[in-house]
């Protein structure tokens, strides 16, 4: 079978073009943007809740101990590397968390939980999106070619896919080239790194609190405590705190408010995901409706994904996306070899 892209990637491929385009360039970058932009933030944390009808934790649980563990594995070491290795390439902070959430968890949809907890700019979740995008494009087209020369049976070439490649839609365009079977495992051993998004996003956010209540801290200490002379840990006048953290809140209109407001260690978002993972559990929900949710899902997720793949312009990305690029090729390869390892061992015990 030849594996068809699916309608994420082809989402923001569209949006590159519209942005990139003589005839569309213009409306995207003036009255259009802000519907855009709000695609890209709002409709994406809409199709986070509704990408948890898509779970069931008995699903996961029927992979086994042993499975869940080894792919628990995958997404920490995945994680830890890709944001090594970004890291290594110079690439910031903020960039390297949010590429290493893409590649490690559920591409777009993990950036735009992490983004949201993180408190990072709508505009820094760009270029994560667009390498997850390519990079997992990339997957669909090369693993496939891998199948025969690696001697691979379909189903450790399913839970391969499902434990390397990045978006859920990804997942199913490379596994279904190698039938049924493959498809099968890939799509629930894919599933079980999704549902790992909502402890990620918590880890994420207590860590986020504590950054801020820690420089909170020290900002009213160094206020108390030194005078007007400039020393070198003394709070910035514009309310910068020792570790950079902006303390009014006012540098960032993503924000929504005082910096100083600690933000929720689980975004309502993702508690609406976790509620659908569990309704989705329950087995209530009959096929029909599980399809319709699934095409809202897509509709919601693919506008957002239009939004953020117009936000591209190809000249700056190739102009600033180098050593981006190369540190997600070589985080691409270190999950591949990752989830290769871990298939064949989740296969094995059957």
């Amino acid at each position: 079978m030849v594996p068809i892209l699916p309608a994420m990637t082809i989402a923001v491929v569209l949006g590159l073009l519209a942005a990139n385009l003589p005839g569309t360039g213009t409306w995207v970058g003036g009255g259009a943007r802000s519907g855009l932009d709000f695609a890209g933030k709002h409709l994406m944390r809409a199709g986070i809740v509704v990408l948890g009808l898509k779970v069931s934790v008995m699903d996961v649980l029927g992979l086994g101990w042993q499975a869940l563990l080894l792919i628990t594995g995958v997404v920490l070491v995945s994680f830890a590397g890709t944001y090594g290795i970004s890291r290594m390439f110079r690439l910031t902070r903020d960039a390297s968390l949010l590429i290493a959430t893409g590649f490690s968890i559920c591409g777009a949809s993990a950036i735009g939980a992490m983004a949201a907890v993180r408190r990072i700019r709508h505009v820094d979740t760009v270029l994560p999106v667009a390498l997850v995008t390519l990079c997992g494009t990339l997957a669909i087209g090369v693993l496939p070619l891998l199948l025969h020369p690696l001697q691979l049976t379909p189903e450790v070439f399913g839970a391969w896919t499902g434990a390397s490649v990045h978006d859920v839609g990804q997942v199913v365009a490379t596994a279904q080239t190698a039938g049924t079977g493959a498809l099968a495992i890939a799509v629930v051993v894919k599933l079980t790194r999704v549902i790992l998004l909502a402890p990620m996003v918590a880890a994420a956010g207590v860590h986020q609190r504590t950054v801020i209540s820690r420089d909170a801290r020290n900002a009213a200490a160094l206020n108390g405590t030194v005078d007007n002379g400039a020393g070198p840990n003394r709070t910035d006048p514009n309310g910068t705190g020792p570790n950079g953290t902006d303390l009014n809140g006012a540098g960032d209109p993503d924000t929504d408010g005082a910096e100083l407001r600690l933000p929720p260690v689980v975004p309502l978002f993702v508690i609406g995901f976790v509620a659908m993972v569990g309704l989705r559990s329950t087995g209530w929900l009959s096929p029909g409706w599980l399809d319709a949710a699934a095409a809202v899902q897509d509709l919601l997720l693919g506008t957002a994904l239009f939004g953020l793949g117009s936000a591209v312009r190809v000249q700056t990305l190739l102009h600033t996306g180098a050593r981006a690029l190369l540190a997600a090729l070589a985080a691409w390869l270190l999950i591949a070899l990752l989830g290769l390892g871990a298939a064949v061992l989740i296969v094995q015990p059957h």
